[in-house]
């Protein structure tokens, strides 16, 4: 029967899949990669799981569920009228930025209903990015509110939709009172080189926050 262990005694990392080509820290015991935690928050709709499943490169674990007349009275469907599934627990994926940093990306359920689980979700990450939409920029306040009470290092991503109006990044800095050692980017959770741009930023500010 075959197993990890079985895997890892002949090199082979229990992390890659069958037909994924093997990077060098999975063949080389000299050099185990860094294994870091983040998660992704913010409102209902505002593009979690886009992100996740954008930049993963496995196959992501998504736990969304279709919408029902149930929860008509508790999510706001008005700025995504198209939306038909919700994320009821988490949204999960893997990234490989070098080859000794290894990414597990958590996102997070937006409605209020499912912030009990955040205190699981966030054990042991290293940061967040706190995904905005600027046409309800009051959505991502529970989040940010969150990571402040808790010190979690954190970064805002301004995710602009198709036909909303566009801002600069300073101007969301300015309306969310985002103090100035915070970044805020604006990005395409739909394009992977501006994921990994965010991801890579969030890193960073991650090593400055944290004490050596």
């Amino acid at each position: 029967m075959d197993s990890v262990v079985s895997d890892a005694a002949h090199g082979v990392s229990p992390l890659v899949e069958a037909d994924e080509p093997l990077l060098p820290w999975q063949t080389d015991r000299t050099r185990a990669p860094i294994a870091t935690k983040i998660v992704v928050a913010g409102g209902f709709g505002v593009g979690k799981t886009t992100l996740v499943t954008t930049v993963s490169e496995i196959t992501p674990l998504q736990t969304e569920a279709l919408m029902t007349e149930a929860s008509e009275e508790t999510d706001d469907l008005t700025a995504t009228p198209g939306k038909l599934t919700t994320t009821v627990a988490m949204d999960f994926g893997r990234i490989t930025l070098d080859d000794d940093l290894v990414l597990y990306v958590f996102g997070t359920p937006g409605q209020q209903r499912f912030w009990f689980m955040w205190d699981d979700l966030v054990r042991g990450a290293i940061g967040a990015v706190v995904l905005a939409d600027t046409r309800r920029l009051k959505d991502c306040w529970p989040a940010l509110d969150y990571f402040e009470s808790c010190g979690l290092p954190y970064v805002v991503a301004v995710n602009h939709f198709d036909g909303s109006e566009r801002f600069d990044a300073e101007d969301v800095r300015e309306a969310l009172t985002i103090p100035a050692h915070i970044p805020v980017m604006i990005m395409d959770a739909r394009r992977r080189i501006s994921v990994i741009e965010t991801l890579l930023s969030l890193v960073g500010h991650a090593l400055d926050e944290t004490p050596e």
